[in-house]
């Protein structure tokens, strides 16, 4: 690990663990052997996985920001009893951490080395409107926009998110767009992910600023064997995604 400049500053960003505390563990081990004291979560804690209340303790420990994913919000619904997947999970949860995923913020943002850096877990409009790495420009480009949903201070000039569970990474008009992959359920190669951005955190004037991306092999068969034992729903199309990367509602 190279050291850093002085006054530079390494941010862990991960997302989408949804209930995976196998991977979770593994991830934060490789952030604090690294050095990296301050994370912030993109949300979908919990869902599909079986441990989702293991996993909302340890990131409200670990993680200086956390804002809401789609999943954190469909199952602290009220209306989620009605449905038994969701159900099976608000079980876990309990009470009080489903009151706290529906009290997540929308988004963050902040500075580094002078450039506005904004993160949510899906996009602009809100926490249900996907966009993925094969979009047209327009509505990459629209993702640096003020709504109701992220507040109408100064415009980003990066933005990171979540959601889709692959990373990747832009550049254009000046700005850039990377999604931090998934942590829990990756759905582009089966190793977990998270971003690391490195520079000047708050800092307002212009200083050198690199974003890259980790990929962390963990034991996936022995988060399956935890699924399997645990009466979880929907447990082989879990394991298959796992084990495979490839998303259980993707056709031939």
């Amino acid at each position: 690990m190279t050291e850093l400049p002085t006054g530079a500053e390494r941010v862990a960003i991960l997302s989408d663990i949804h209930g995976n505390l196998t991977a979770l563990e593994v991830v934060l081990a490789h952030i604090a052997a690294m050095g990296i004291t301050r994370i912030f979560n993109l949300g979908d804690l919990v869902g599909k996985g079986p441990r989702s209340a293991a996993v909302v303790d340890r990131c409200r420990d670990t993680c200086e920001i956390i804002v809401q994913g789609n999943w954190d919000d469909m199952v602290a619904q009220d209306e989620a009893a009605t449905q038994p997947v969701l159900q099976w999970h608000r079980a876990q949860l309990g009470a009080e951490r489903l009151r706290y995923l529906a009290s997540l913020p929308a988004s963050h943002d902040f500075l580094l080395s002078g450039r506005r850096v904004r993160l949510f877990h899906a996009s602009q409009i809100g926490i249900y409107h996907r966009v993925h790495a094969t979009a047209e420009r327009a509505e990459h480009s629209a993702m640096f926009g003020n709504t109701a949903f992220t507040g109408f201070g100064p415009e980003p000039d990066m933005v990171g998110y979540g959601d889709i569970h692959g990373a990747y990474l832009l550049n254009f008009e000046h700005r850039t767009l990377f999604n931090v992959g998934s942590v829990g359920n990756p759905l582009d190669v089966p190793l977990a992910c998270y971003a690391v951005l490195e520079g000047w955190f708050g800092a307002a004037s212009a200083h050198p600023w690199s974003l890259h991306f980790v990929r962390v092999p963990y034991d996936i068969e022995s988060e399956v064997a935890v699924a399997q034992v645990s009466g979880m729903p929907a447990f082989d199309h879990y394991a298959n995604e796992l084990r495979t990367a490839v998303y259980r509602g993707r056709t031939a």
